[in-house]
């Protein structure tokens, strides 16, 4: 088991739940159209949120935007150790320092003393992107990030999180079963530039996929070329896929064709909305005649759509034959119902 590291009101490691992070996308200098980025990533399931410190006067933001944020701001600092302490002073909750970047062991000392004076975590996140490396990545990735470790360590700091990461799947997996091997402190896990909506979903799945199987990861995020709002819910599928945690129901639906006759995307989204929250439920909402009733008597609930009424399931039995409105109506309150 790891070690526990608190970051803000969120305990990491140690057996605690899979954390889910995203990052803004908004210009920091902004407060706050970060902290209305923020709120909204926090309604999708965003336990840690991360924002980048390009200059002084984002770290300067840092401030307004941990007082207007409802769940933990993490500083992500590259090349200027003096935006680390900066950060520190607006009240960050956690640090992200960049090895690849900022290599003064001096400054690192400095930023650790600072850091643990005000009980401040520190992440070590190693980027492939940002070293100069070999043919062996996944060894000096880890490498590195214990090297830097080691220093905060000198220093009596253990508040520590760290990560690995690069953009080629198999790379990340054995870099960070390394890193488990190697330490336990708590592993923050993603593939890094993993791409668009679809090809990052895929490649991150493969990526991480696995490593949840095996129990590696402490801290989650799904990084993609999409508002951040995707990534959340991306992590929280992964989770729930592997069956780790659950942030709403296990909805399955058909893929529709031809046979379909009303307009199941939309009437998906709108059950999916409704019931954010609910847990441990699998919910089947099905487009026609073919599978739809047995897909839906199999799961807890569901909904199979005809052509202008809707049929709905409750624990195997048809509970009846309903107008479309009225059976999303009450497949909605059933499942509110039961949680």
């Amino acid at each position: 088991m790891s070690k526990s590291v608190l970051v803000g009101n969120v305990r990491i490691g140690g057996g605690a739940p899979i954390a889910v992070q995203t990052m803004t996308k908004t210009d920091t200098r902004d407060a706050k159209k970060t902290i209305e980025q923020i709120w909204r990533v926090y309604g999708a399931g965003c336990e840690i949120v991360r924002c980048a410190i390009p200059d002084m006067e984002a770290a300067k933001a840092l401030s307004e935007i941990v007082k207007g944020s409802p769940i933990p701001v993490v500083a992500d600092i590259h090349f200027d150790y003096r935006l680390a302490l900066v950060s520190l002073e607006a009240g960050c909750h956690k640090l992200r320092l960049n090895p690849g970047n900022i290599k003064d062991k001096e400054k690192i000392r400095l930023v650790a003393r600072e850091a643990k004076s005000r009980s401040v975590p520190i992440r070590v996140g190693v980027n492939a992107g940002s070293i100069k490396h070999t043919n062996n990545v996944s060894n000096e990735v880890v490498q590195i990030a214990l090297e830097e470790v080691k220093i905060l360590e000198d220093e009596d700091f253990r508040d520590i999180v760290v990560s690995v990461k690069t953009s080629d799947i198999k790379t990340t997996i054995e870099a960070n079963r390394l890193l488990r091997k190697a330490c336990d402190y708590p592993i923050h896990m993603g593939l890094t530039e993993s791409g668009p909506l679809i090809q990052g979903l895929v490649r991150s799945s493969a990526a991480l996929l696995p490593m949840l199987e095996e129990g590696i990861g402490d801290t989650i995020r799904v990084s993609l070329t999409e508002d951040p709002e995707a990534e959340v819910e991306a992590a929280w599928s992964m989770l729930e896929t592997v069956g780790v945690r659950s942030f709403g129901p296990t909805i399955i639906s058909c893929p529709t064709c031809g046979r379909t006759r009303q307009n199941l995307r939309g009437k998906l989204s709108e059950i999916r909305m409704a019931l954010k929250g609910v847990k441990g439920k699998k919910i089947a909402v099905m487009g026609c005649e073919v599978n739809g009733p047995g897909e839906a008597k199999d799961a807890d609930m569901g909904i199979a759509f005809g052509a202008t009424k809707c049929v709905v399931f409750r624990g195997g039995n048809m509970i009846g034959t309903f107008d479309t409105d009225e059976a999303v109506r009450i497949l909605i309150e059933m499942a509110k119902e039961d949680n």
